[in-house]
């Protein structure tokens, strides 16, 4: 007996935000005989972005590959299909809100990001603006993120470091462990 192993496809799709599109969408997939493993959908202005993994065995993610591109016409959507293999659920226990601003200088950012980076953290959203400051009239930027963590990795240790990264860089900023309890969330009102 001949053990199919399931395959994987990666695909996005963009276009504008319309009512009943992630349920076509879904209907599509399901249609194919396809899993949708993991998904992120977000609206920006006026338009849908949806990534999604998709699992299913070799003849449905070819079915799946002919209809998404097929479906996506219809609805005037954009698409984007890879195979890929073995994902993992997304590991969303030491998620950490970081915020930093300052100047607007080259590399800034690259700085922050690749200080995640350099300890195996994912950044799973991700804001930047840029402005020019009342005060002074300089070009200034704020940056938001949500960052995801290995479990060894040590919060007090990390955010002493990354204290250490803002001042360097002359900015100032913070990081919040979202899953921290705050000792004072149950206590009794007074």
């Amino acid at each position: 007996m001949k053990i199919v192993m399931a395959q994987q496809l990666i695909a996005t799709i963009l276009g504008a935000d319309q009512t009943g599109t992630l349920s076509e969408i879904a209907a599509t997939v399901s249609e194919a005989q396809c899993n949708i493993l993991d998904s992120r959908q977000a609206i920006y202005g006026q338009e849908f972005s949806l990534t999604m993994i998709l699992e299913g065995s070799p003849s449905a993610i070819s079915r799946a590959e002919c209809m998404l591109p097929a479906l996506c016409q219809k609805l005037d959507l954009l698409s984007m299909m890879k195979r890929t293999r073995h994902h993992e659920k997304q590991n969303l226990e030491h998620l950490f809100d970081v915020e930093f601003s300052g100047e607007d200088t080259a590399g800034l950012v690259k700085e922050v990001t690749g200080f995640f980076a350099k300890r195996n953290g994912s950044i799973s959203a991700f804001r930047q603006r840029t402005f020019k400051a009342k005060d002074n009239g300089n070009e200034t930027m704020r940056c938001k993120f949500v960052v995801n963590m290995p479990e060894a990795e040590n919060f007090e240790t990390m955010e002493e470091e990354l204290m250490q990264l803002f001042s360097a860089l002359n900015v100032t900023g913070k990081v919040v462990d979202k899953h921290k309890k705050d000792p004072y969330e149950n206590a009794p009102s007074w």
